[in-house]
């Protein structure tokens, strides 16, 4: 099966009904999760994004306590999961400043994780690559942002 481009997608859904567009989402919100949770982050969460950001938080909460800590091996996987499941969050919203907070959070997570994940060579890598990212996130951001920003993660560096 060839799969379209975009660009024809949009041109054919304009020539469906309302009726045909609504079957259309809700059979995409049934076919996979990923689709589902982008349909309720787009219908109930868009407007307010402090709210959603809030709640991320939260989820980001649960997950970090259910690291198992026994074991760095256990505690990468798990980590690693969180990031990408933060991936998926980031891009549901399209405000740079979304990512630039979650990854700020993941990271203040990471420096509060006992055993510190700065004796692992691994887990120390990968929090040095978001903090690195998150620079590269925060330098396209507007003035005050960065700066905001900036203050949040040089708070960071002095707690690692």
């Amino acid at each position: 099966m060839k799969i379209e481009s975009i660009a024809i997608i949009k041109k054919e859904l304009k020539h469906l009904s309302q009726e045909e567009l609504l079957e259309l989402c809700l059979r995409l919100g049934k076919f996979k999760k990923e689709n589902k949770a982008l349909l309720t982050y787009l219908l109930f969460q868009s407007h307010d994004e402090d709210g959603y950001v809030a709640s991320v938080k939260t989820t980001l909460d649960e997950l970090f306590e259910a690291i198992n800590t026994d074991s760095y091996f256990y505690m990468k996987k798990t980590i690693r999961k969180i990031l990408r499941q933060i991936r998926v969050y980031s891009r549901y919203s399209l405000k740079k400043t979304t990512e630039v907070e979650l990854l700020l959070y993941f990271c203040k997570r990471l420096n509060e994780l006992k055993p510190s994940i700065h004796r692992n060579t691994t887990l120390s890598n990968l929090y040095e690559r978001q903090i690195l990212s998150i620079k590269k996130k925060i330098s396209v951001l507007h003035e005050d942002l960065q700066y905001d920003y900036n203050l949040q993660l040089q708070e960071l560096n002095e707690k690692s």
